[in-house]
This record gives C-alpha cells, sequence and structure tokens, in this order.
C-alpha cells in the first residue's frame, strides 16, 4: 500500500501543474447615452465575453417617455445630429439579415429585446447579443457604432425596424 501514496502525489502535482488558466477578463465599455436635446439621460455599460455580450442600459427618471421601446446597435458610432440620430445609419448587419428577433430570416446582427420605461422615464435593463464588442464585426470596429432607443416598441417582425419608430436617445460606442 505505501506505493500508491507517491502515485497519488505525483498524480496530484501534474493536475496542478496541467491545470486550465482562468479566461481573459472580459473587454468593456462605458458611454453616455443622450436625448434628442444632446442632453445626458443615462449609460451604458458593456462587457464583451467568448460568446456574447452584456450591456446594462441605466436611464435617470425623466429620461424616456414611460413604456417599451425598441433598442438595436447602428451601424456608425456617431449621434451628433441629435434631432434624428440619422448619421448612425442602418442596424449593423453584416450578413444582410431581415430585422427582428422572431423573423424565421432574421434577426439582424443590430436587434435587441425591447426595454421598458417605468413611469417616471427611468430603465434599468440587462441585455446580451452575440454582436461581439471587439474583434471581427465587432460594435468597435472603425467607425464604431451606437445604440439607439426608438419611440415605440419592435415588433420583432416588420421590416426595416419593427415600428420601433423616431430615434429618440443614442449612445456612441467606439
Amino acid at each position: 500500500m505505501r506505493w500508491f501514496l507517491p502515485a497519488l502525489a505525483l498524480a496530484v502535482t501534474f493536475g496542478s501543474a496541467h491545470a486550465q488558466t482562468a479566461p481573459a477578463a472580459p473587454q468593456s465599455f462605458e458611454g453616455n447615452v443622450a436625448n434628442n436635446r444632446s442632453e445626458t439621460i443615462g449609460q451604458i455599460t458593456i462587457r464583451d465575453g467568448a460568446t456574447a455580450l452584456v450591456m446594462r442600459l441605466t436611464i435617470a427618471p425623466g429620461g424616456l417617455p414611460p413604456g417599451w421601446h425598441g433598442m438595436h446597435f447602428h451601424a456608425v458610432g456617431d449621434c451628433s445630429d441629435a434631432d434624428k440620430f440619422e448619421r448612425s445609419k442602418a442596424h449593423v448587419n453584416h450578413d444582410q439579415s431581415k430585422h427582428g428577433l422572431l423573423n424565421p430570416d432574421g434577426p439582424d446582427e443590430g436587434d435587441l429585446p425591447n426595454v421598458y420605461a417605468n413611469a417616471d422615464g427611468s430603465v434599468n435593463a440587462e441585455v446580451s447579443s452575440e454582436t461581439p464588442l471587439t474583434g471581427e464585426g465587432g460594435l468597435k470596429d472603425g467607425n464604431g457604432s451606437a445604440l439607439i432607443i426608438h419611440a415605440n416598441e419592435d415588433d420583432h417582425m416588420s421590416q426595416p425596424i419593427g415600428g420601433a419608430g423616431a430615434r429618440i436617445a443614442c449612445a456612441v460606442i467606439k
């Protein structure tokens, strides 16, 4: 029985020497959310993992009209035209998929779930997306991207933006 003890010690030593290393810390990004008057109404925090990113959205009381709002990642990180936020262009959509999380020919890479603004206009939400923050097809590419919040909820089916309406808030992601 004495010879089993050194073998066990060797196995424990060998196993610990070849243990997997901890995954790298996720890339992260923080940015301000502005309304159509260029006022900061909230913040986004994005953490990028190996298979998905997680975004937290915080909007201060009075920031949005109460109710459901569609939101999407748009292809250009430009919120400088606050009246309509059209410089952010269309959704991130490298593979030309159809719009909509429920669309059988979608979703496109910019599609995200709706968020709900409380009666006081505040939002605290966390959503995930398979669109990466960095790397190939990432939000932080050469021209960045933008998170756009719309006036109405997204029906996740109709083209091109699910009936989400006007762009009422924007955050640059660069």
